[in-house]
């Protein structure tokens, strides 16, 4: 069995780094707890786990703050983890079974686990790399190590829990942004579509578009970053009520790679929009028949099945074709039983097929 480190940087974690180092606990073989600034109880907590907790003076750059971490581990691989992070039961068998596969399979110089960001939202991280090789994280903000040399893309998940949005951290990133600007920075290409991001996500919709076209004109950018930028590039288009842009730079993404389904889905979200139910349905079907996608990039699970199945019973419904649409609804039931929209939908249908 080789030996592992767990490497995280922390500030201000006391409401989650418990759970987090508990579910830990019987994996590794050092915990290294690197506080960048807390003012809570997040080093003492960390301290009844491990007596290896060391201060980083934080100068807005993750990137430094990781390395830093990785320079004290002293095991044969290392594992990083955010505080809001756990590894549910299963994973940490599975962690633990890796731990020993290792041994004969040490050609690998890096492993990348699944990541469950949203119970909706997946993707896949680098995670645990042999410390011989010197891996250096990069970047300030969205911080990584480029993937290099024998990668192990393995099926285990680590799980993303946070217990609530701090305001101060989501304003954050877009600051550290700002700064990298303001001082000169040329972002790269990575950072010119994470920039973008950011502004989506603070609804500055027609700054991030700008951000996100300069990305692709450009064409320096990972295929599945590419695809994304796409899709969130049209989401700005809608809300600043351009259709036309919205359409276009959907059609774009196939430029990239074969369909995926939440594209599939914006494009059928357009027509529907328009009132062409008929050329929704036929984007709502193409998304929902299209085969699994496995790639190293974000996964928007519900567009797979559920929302196209759930939209195709809604669609339906409108020409009055109920028993179609109430078996798409028992489709989309089936991803996500619990969902308001299916439960609401299906006493709809079932009154409706009733009364037929």
């Amino acid at each position: 069995m080789i030996s592992l480190s767990l490497c995280m940087i922390v500030k201000n974690e006391e409401t989650v780094i418990e759970r987090c180092l508990k579910s830990a606990e019987g994996i590794f073989d050092e915990l290294i707890i690197v506080d960048t600034g807390s003012s809570d109880n997040t080093k003492t907590i960390a301290s009844r786990f491990t007596n290896k907790v060391f201060d980083f003076i934080w100068v807005d750059d993750f990137s430094l703050a990781r390395n830093y971490s990785f320079s004290k581990a002293t095991m044969d691989y290392i594992m990083w983890l955010d505080a809001d992070d756990i590894i549910l039961p299963h994973n940490r068998q599975k962690l633990i079974e890796l731990k020993t596969a290792l041994v004969t399979a040490n050609r690998y110089d890096m492993v990348a686990l699944k990541y469950d960001v949203t119970k909706s939202l997946q993707s896949t991280r680098e995670r645990i790399f042999k410390r011989s090789v010197g891996h250096v994280w990069l970047d300030p903000i969205h911080e990584y190590i480029p993937l290099s040399g024998n990668v192990l893309y393995s099926s285990i998940v680590i799980t993303h829990a946070p217990k609530c949005r701090d305001k101060a951290h989501s304003k954050r990133n877009i600051n550290i942004y700002k700064d990298l600007i303001k001082k000169g920075a040329i972002l790269t290409p990575r950072q010119q579509y994470y920039y973008a991001r950011e502004l989506k996500d603070h609804r500055r919709f027609s700054e991030a578009s700008k951000w996100f076209n300069r990305f692709l004109r450009d064409g320096k950018g990972w295929v599945e970053d590419n695809i994304a930028a796409c899709f969130n590039l049209s989401i700005c288009y809608r809300q600043l009520g351009k259709p036309d842009q919205n359409l276009k730079v959907l059609n774009r993404s196939f430029f990239y790679d074969a369909p995926r389904a939440e594209i599939c889905c914006q494009i059928a979200y357009h027509y529907k929009n328009i009132g062409d139910i008929k050329a929704a349905i036929s984007w709502f079907e193409t998304a929902l028949n299209l085969p699994a996608k496995n790639n190293a990039g974000f996964i928007l699970k519900e567009y797979a099945v559920y929302i196209p199945a759930l939209e195709l019973a809604v669609c339906y419904d409108k020409f009055g074709e109920y028993k179609k649409a109430n078996a798409y609804n028992e489709v989309a039931g089936k991803a996500n039983p619990k969902s308001n929209e299916y439960l609401q939908n299906k006493a709809y249908f079932e009154y409706k097929l009733r009364t037929i």
